[in-house]
């Protein structure tokens, strides 16, 4: 399958005191583009109700100098399904420059909201709708 672009406006903050992107906004930008992109999957409706989901792990590769500018587009995708997780990844592209590579574990939660379960059918199937090749590992 292909990438969602995700356009996210950048903010004042998201600057360093050399106009750059800083590098813990990157994480920030990440959250907002998996938020957004998750909220428009319906298949994935459990994780609005229920137990929720929560991040379980979150990498991120700095591959080239984010600039404040306008907006940035954060390019969306699955790169692997668990049983019990599923990993995102996000890729953060300006002006066809990429600037970062990241990805984000994600763990549905029972209705403890403490617990792992499964991933159900459903989402499963909405996840597989939308892979993508696992990023390079640095290193």
């Amino acid at each position: 399958m292909a990438f969602t672009d995700v356009p996210l406006a950048l903010r004042w903050s998201d600057q360093d005191a050399n106009g750059h992107l800083n590098n813990a906004r990157i994480v920030t930008l990440m959250e907002e583009s998996r938020v957004r992109w998750m909220r428009r999957l319906s298949g994935l409706d459990t994780f609005r109700g229920g137990g929720g989901a929560v991040v379980a792990s979150l990498t991120v590769d700095y591959l080239a100098q984010g600039e404040y500018v306008p907006e940035m587009v954060v390019r969306v995708g699955v790169e692997r399904i668990g049983a019990k997780s599923f990993t995102i990844r996000h890729v953060g592209v300006q002006g066809g420059t990429t600037v970062f590579d990241g990805s984000t574990v994600v763990v549905p939660l029972a209705e403890d909201r403490v617990t792992a379960r499964e991933l159900t059918a459903t989402e499963r199937g909405t996840l597989s709708e939308h892979e993508v090749e696992p990023r390079e590992r640095r290193g």
